[in-house]
């Protein structure tokens, strides 16, 4: 393997290392290029060397940025990170309750066996284009195996949760005894604060190639205890005419990685790709608690009537439990409570119906709901997956009402009702602005001379 540094860095590296520094590439830069993935992020770990002087003789070649000072980093030109090995201690229950020290005899394999996985323990050395790998992370990538590098693993909760989206990203399963280790730190999930666990469930969302690990993951290392959503979702039975796959736990893990692939195809990414994965994670959430044994043509059989109403809000709070931004969670919870409208409009869909769709999705849109029902109804191996004809048919209609990413801009505006009450603000404005946005929806006009006809009559109606 060859690792090519960014805007000529190896040079940095040769001068370090001829001023008796030894200076190697380190963590996910080292897995990413073994898993053949062209890395993003470069972060060199310089041994022998003091924070100080390793700042100083970076400033030779750009600016240095010396905000990771509490870490031992220093940033050269905004681009590279570059550290000094440190050892941590720890000082408190919390998370972050840590204190590092830095010293320049730590040696290359003490260092990585403060790393929490052997996948992220490797280093490679650009002037010499050797991977040095002493816990044996190779043979681990190679068998997709997540294994903790130490019993320094223990030392921060945050790792488990780290695991977790290591295991979606590049569909690993858990070591034994790693899982035991990540069983013995259960307890101390209520010390990690909420945007770090936020963080790590966007990783998941964003990078996985495998989101469905999740739940073998989270069960195998005891922490599924606190995602009790999730947890319920186990054995709750579906009608196996439509759901041959099984419970709803596995329907849903089935759907999330069907989401992925919809994702990789339409090349969304970031809060994007974030909104359609977590969607498909929560959007049968509340089936834990509406099915029941129903008579339905004739026959017994699962039903879970009203889970997509009732699911928003169950989305909407595991969402922001776990730390994920409202501009994200503001887009699932109307794509959870409508992902079944494909089946409930009937044959006929009519332009009034889909500009309503667009309203009540707004912010999100029909396109995005359109790739999580393709994600749900490809969720049911064996039965064929795609897009429903419904669902495509709706989709048709909401584009010719040009409806498909927004719904219809506000005709009649505050500035247009104003006048009618003399100039007097107020929430009557809105009030009025609310009824010409619902008329419009209705049809009951679609220009704007149209539209100031509508509201004269409105408004004289009101007097």
């Amino acid at each position: 393997m060859k690792l090519i540094l960014p805007n000529g860095l190896e040079s940095v590296v040769a001068d370090l290392r001829a001023a008796g520094f030894r200076a190697v590439v380190v963590g996910g830069a080292v897995r990413d290029a073994l898993l053949g993935l062209q890395p993003k992020d470069f972060d060199i770990e310089v041994y022998g060397i003091s924070y100080d002087s390793l700042a100083a003789f970076l400033g030779r070649y750009g600016r240095v940025d010396l905000v990771g000072k509490s870490f031992g980093v220093v940033k050269l030109t905004n681009e590279v990170d570059f550290s000094v090995p440190r050892r941590e201690s720890k000082t408190g229950a919390h998370h972050r309750d840590f204190q590092a020290t830095f010293d320049p005899s730590i040696t290359p394999q003490e260092a990585a066996s403060r790393r929490d996985f052997t996948i992220n323990a490797m280093a490679y050395d650009p002037l010499t284009e050797e991977v040095v790998d002493f816990f044996g992370g190779q043979e681990d990538l190679k068998n997709r195996v997540l294994r903790a590098t130490s019993s320094a693993f223990r030392e921060d909760p945050l790792r488990v949760l780290r695991g977790m989206q290591f295991a979606s990203r590049f569909d690993m399963r858990l070591d034994a005894d790693t899982a035991a280790e990540c069983r013995m730190l259960v307890n101390e999930y209520s010390t990690i604060a909420r945007e770090r666990i936020g963080e790590e469930f966007r990783k998941w969302a964003e990078k996985s190639s495998r989101p469905g690990r999740l739940r073998q993951y989270l069960n195998d290392s005891g922490w599924m205890v606190h995602f009790p959503e999730l947890q319920a979702l186990d054995r709750v039975p579906q009608d196996p005419e439509w759901h041959p796959e099984g419970d709803v736990a596995t329907h849903t893990m089935l759907v999330v990685d069907q989401a992925a692939r919809v994702a990789d195809e339409a090349a969304i990414e970031g809060d994007e790709r974030a909104v359609l994965l977590f969607a498909a994670l929560t959007h049968d959430f509340a089936k834990a608690t509406t099915t029941q044994l129903r008579e339905r043509d004739g026959k017994m059989r699962w039903t879970s009537w009203g889970h997509e109403a009732a699911g928003g809000p169950m989305a909407r709070a595991f969402l922001e439990r776990i730390g994920i931004k409202s501009s994200i969670v503001d887009q699932v919870v109307p794509l959870v409570e409508n992902h079944l409208v494909h089946s409930n409009l009937g044959e006929e869909i009519t332009p009034r119906a889909v500009r309503r769709l667009a309203m009540r999705l707004a912010p999100a849109s029909i396109v995005q709901l359109m790739r999580l029902i393709e994600a749900d109804a490809s969720g049911r191996s064996p039965k064929p997956g795609g897009l429903p004809e419904g669902a495509r048919r709706l989709l048709e209609a909401a584009q010719e009402q040009a409806v498909e990413t927004s719904p219809q801009g506000r005709i009649i505006l505050g500035r247009h009702v104003l006048p009618y009450f003399e100039g007097r603000a107020g929430k009557h404005i809105g009030e009025v602005v609310d009824a010409a946005y619902e008329a419009q929806a209705d049809g009951a006009f679609s220009t704007e001379e149209e539209a100031m006809e509508w509201l004269a009559r409105f408004m004289k109606k009101a007097d």
